[in-house]
């Protein structure tokens, strides 16, 4: 063999080397990550298992279309407070159990959980206003629930304008809490719904949880509670029922823009005062009381959750605006 072809030799035995050597270590990544991916798939399945046994039941089951709504009553007030929760919100009782211990030793409370949410079941149902209004209304009636504040945070300003319409003599007032507007900026978001589905179903949803901020940390909630809405979150976290309410989002901002709240309906906002989020936040919730006759808008200090640090606040003004409609009639 000539030199040339000794060193052509060597150098293809090399080359072979350094291949083999490749897919070996390209073998061992796709190997890895197979597992990695297993071991997070298993892991979901086996924690959401365990989990749902340490859910503790709260409230009652309220049948409505076919499925069960929870509800928690509390308190035994002659006035009533019907609650409802902003979008995503995993366990409502727990997540508003501020604002209920406020309100309970002057008002009946009512703490609708819709379907999706809490201890409710979820359903095929889609999650446009129409829908969503007629169940919580229904959950209302077989409670012989009939008249009410009607008090709701955030996307809850739609759903509850478009309530106070179809029910307006049952609703004796409605309250917002940094509650939605039909015309607010930045609501045509296309949201990845598919993406969503696939981190519950692959159980990545479960870790990214994990290592994201805990938004109750510092809150005034005992660990038990904590515990039992982290438990609920993860239950609940990208549900084909919230993510259908998700994808119905703008749609139901857009036909909420035909609606107004009527004239002698008492309205009360309680309103995050620095949002800078959205564009306007305060007048355009000027805008919605203007030509009521029992009119107010009240801005706290605090981010959108108000009910979570703000609900000595919010129950002292709404027993103040109350009994000052009491002493106009």
């Amino acid at each position: 063999m000539t030199q040339p072809e000794e060193k052509k030799t060597r150098n293809g035995s090399m080359i072979k080397k350094v291949r083999n050597i490749l897919l070996k270590i390209i073998g061992a990544i796709v190997i890895a990550i197979v597992l990695f991916l297993g071991i997070v798939y298993i892991t979901n399945v086996i924690s959401s298992n365990s989990e749902a046994k340490r859910i503790e039941s709260y409230g009652q089951l309220v049948p409505v279309d076919g499925n069960n709504m929870n509800v928690l009553i509390q308190g035994k007030g002659e006035e009533t407070v019907v609650l409802l929760p902003g979008y995503g919100t995993a366990a409502p009782a727990l997540d508003f159990k501020p604002l209920i211990e406020e309100l309970s030793p002057f008002y009946k409370v009512v703490m609708v959980e819709p379907f999706g949410y809490g201890l409710s079941d979820g359903t095929e149902k889609e999650r446009s206003t129409a829908n969503i209004v007629s169940e919580i209304h229904e959950a209302l009636q077989s409670l012989s629930i009939d008249r009410y504040i009607l008090m709701g945070h955030s996307i809850a300003g739609i759903y509850g304008l478009d309530y106070v319409n179809k029910y307006e003599n049952e609703v004796s007032a409605f309250v917002g809490i940094d509650s939605s507007v039909p015309t607010q900026g930045g609501m045509d978001v296309k949201f990845p719904i598919k993406t969503f589905k696939l981190l519950k179903k692959s159980g990545f949803g479960r870790l990214m949880f994990k290592f994201g901020e805990n938004p109750y940390a510092g809150l005034p909630y005992d660990n038990e509670t904590k515990e039992q809405i982290r438990l609920l979150s993860l239950k609940n976290m990208y549900e084909s029922t919230t993510l259908n309410e998700m994808e119905h989002i703008y749609p139901n901002f857009v036909a909420a823009r035909n609606l107004k709240f009527q004239k002698n309906l008492p309205l009360l906002f309680f309103i995050q005062s620095n949002n800078t989020g959205v564009k306007d936040w305060i007048p355009l919730h000027e805008e919605q009381v203007k030509d009521s006759v029992h009119g107010k808008v009240i801005t706290l200090d605090g981010d959108h959750y108000l009910h979570h640090t703000k609900s000595k606040e919010i129950v002292k003004d709404l027993r103040e605006f109350m009994n000052e409609i009491k002493e106009v009639h």
